[in-house]
């Protein structure tokens, strides 16, 4: 488990520091810190702080994670973060060689991490259950995240189809898959991401993801459709990963 900084620790640390969001396991982060802790790669963990203006000057961000190694400008995606650690570690590989798979698996990470994508559809359907008191995020929360986000009242019904379907998706590649990864036997960073997006559906038990019994109750609202698509493969692909490959406890 590493420790994290402030802002005025991180920025005057070397090497590789990324701004996480702390007491909930966002995927985002979590993805970062999986790739990261399965590369071995030395990092520092800096408190992610909105309302810092020494942090949004340092790196350029509103939101959290966000690299910065060394002098170089700062990574803001997970894709760009991942790109990044597979330069530094190349070894062992989370995007393939091949081109044409490794533009699969990137994709998979957008589908599953990028605007529009299975998380970030999950989260603003989240914001749309707390606006309409149906659960998910309450008062403040969702009305931050909203407008951060840009969460339309008018498509709020719209952001749980988009999820619905993302997850038959990747329950049908795992399905379909003759190992126990996305790519068959080969683990990606795909498999990290898709392991760290099940947070947002059914966070793992407290003893090993300890977090704030309203923020759980949040992530675990779910309607009849998104219980339905929550397929059993997707959490044991997750149950898997964790198990073999990534760190436990989580440290949020």
């Amino acid at each position: 488990m590493l420790e994290f900084v402030g802002t005025a620790e991180g920025m005057a640390a070397e090497g590789l520091r990324v701004t996480i969001v702390r007491g909930v396991p966002s995927p985002w982060g979590e993805a970062v810190k999986g790739v990261l802790h399965v590369k071995a790669i030395d990092w520092q963990p800096v408190s992610f702080d909105g309302q810092d203006p020494q942090q949004t000057e340092w790196t350029g961000e509103v939101s959290a994670p966000t690299a910065i190694l060394d002098g170089e400008a700062p990574k803001a995606t997970v894709r760009a973060i991942i790109e990044l650690a597979e330069r530094l570690a190349p070894e062992p590989a989370l995007l393939p060689a091949d081109g044409v798979l490794r533009a699969r698996v990137l994709q998979m990470g957008d589908d599953l991490m990028g605007d529009g994508g299975l998380a970030w559809s999950r989260r603003l359907q989240l914001v749309h259950y707390g606006m309409t008191s149906k659960g998910g995020f309450a008062g403040g929360v969702a009305a931050y995240l909203a407008a951060k986000y840009g969460y339309i009242a008018s498509m709020g019904d719209s952001y749980g189809p988009r999820v619905v379907s993302l997850l038959e998706e990747f329950s049908e590649i795992l399905a379909s898959s003759k190992g126990p990864y996305l790519l068959e036997d080969v683990m990606t960073a795909a498999d990290i991401q898709l392991a760290c997006v099940m947070a947002l559906f059914a966070p793992l038990p407290d003893d090993v993801c300890a977090m704030h019994p309203k923020g759980r109750a949040s992530f675990e609202t779910l309607d009849a459709e998104i219980k339905a698509a929550l397929a059993p493969n997707l959490l044991a692909h997750r149950d898997d990963m964790y198990a073999q490959h990534l760190e436990t406890p989580l440290w949020l």
